[in-house]
């Protein structure tokens, strides 16, 4: 069991036992513990007096302490919010952007990179904060029924304004309208990843707010442009009660980009490697490629090799959106269909350049079990 708010730990206390009990990141410096079984409760980050401390490991709990001077929480208990990560920014202030969160975490992020050898402490903190996220996005997709969880890949590149944002995000709008259970979700970066959330963001709105919404956005096409991120805001603003849930997932490894703010919920990591293949293997109601370059043709063959050897033992849809680029202009799309020929996931190879033909295939098409021999332990 895990408690992340001072109402669960109310009504565990109530019970007279922590025992076995994982607790989060809660200040306990107030509650008494000396009558509470603590033996094999595991305390993350909690604060609590030195003497309750000394206690508490003498009677069997495990503590692990909170960590000094850092920007951010490792042992944090929830997902991020876009509010959060960008707290310290001032509408028309271009500059004050450097003082966000998410910026002041990118760059004690890039300090500690430049170290040589890394110092350990810093090391061993990123990698809890990402045990952390991953622990917060398996209680988020956990909650309530099964979420259909959907992904974007493409091309941080991609400007507002251009034929494919649009596009992007009337796929995303329109697949999020068909089903309360299906979840967007992408890279939570600029370009393809924020037209994801986009019209994710206004699913609730009506048919002509996603129009409106990229006529607010053309004129501050890139991250370039000054006002990138008071054009989003200014889209929040307008339209802020009507969004559907979204999931963002992007990294520090790749800071110099801020989040976009579109994404309802944001599992933010240090290591791009951790949330590349966490994300595509969420993402088993399928995958659409917009155009992107080496990133995304990579996501492409770490998803097949998913497909491939049944590693998440479903196979799911592969949908490219965009014909002339997928089969000339980054000609990905012939050798994945000789890479699949013969195998599960051949029949769930798409490529179109109509949103709805798009939309169509993805809901029709859900995953279906891996029918092979999934890889096993030497030895099993």
């Amino acid at each position: 069991m895990e408690i992340h708010d001072r109402q669960q730990l109310a009504s565990q206390l109530a019970s007279g036992s922590l025992a076995h009990v994982v607790v989060q990141g809660l200040d306990l410096s107030d509650v008494d513990l000396s009558h509470v079984e603590v033996a094999g409760a595991v305390l993350l980050g909690c604060r609590l007096r030195d003497s309750v401390a000394v206690e508490l490991l003498a009677r069997g709990a495990l503590l692990f302490p909170a960590l000094p001077q850092l920007p951010y929480n490792p042992y944090r208990p929830r997902l991020y919010h876009a509010a959060e990560l960008m707290s310290g920014y001032r509408r028309g202030e271009h500059e004050s952007y450097a003082r966000t969160l998410d910026q002041r975490i990118y760059q004690h992020y890039v300090a500690s990179r430049r170290k040589r050898p890394p110092a350990v402490l810093d090391t061993l903190a990123q990698r809890l904060h990402d045990h952390a996220i991953d622990d917060a996005l398996a209680d988020f997709l956990g909650r309530g029924e099964a979420r259909k969880v959907i992904a974007i890949m493409g091309g941080h590149a991609m400007r507002r304004g251009e034929a494919a944002y649009a596009d992007v995000a009337r796929i995303a709008r329109a697949v999020a309208r068909r089903d309360a259970h299906y979840l967007m979700t992408s890279g939570g970066g600029p370009g393809a990843m924020e037209a994801t959330h986009l019209g994710a963001w206004l699913a609730g709105a009506p048919d002509n707010a996603l129009d409106e919404a990229l006529a607010l956005l053309a004129p501050a096409p890139d991250l370039a442009h000054t006002g990138w991120l008071d054009a989003a805001f200014e889209v929040r603003e307008r339209w802020p009660d009507c969004a559907a849930d979204s999931l963002g997932i992007p990294t520090w490894f790749y800071g110099h980009e801020p989040p976009n703010v579109f994404a309802t919920h944001i599992a933010k990591y240090f290591s791009n490697s951790l949330r590349e293949d966490g994300l595509l293997g969420i993402a088993t109601h399928g995958v659409i490629y917009a155009p992107g370059s080496a990133g995304t043709i990579q996501e492409v063959f770490m998803d097949a090799a998913q497909n491939h050897y049944g590693t998440f033992e479903l196979v799911s849809p592969m949908i490219f959106y965009g014909v002339k680029y997928w089969t000339e202009t980054k000609p990905v799309y012939p050798l994945l269909e000789n890479l699949a020929r013969g195998k599960q996931y051949a029949d769930l190879l798409f490529i179109s350049d109509d949103v709805d033909e798009i939309v169509a295939r993805l809901v029709e098409h859900p995953p279906v079990p891996y029918s092979g021999q999934a890889p096993r332990p030497i030895g099993s």
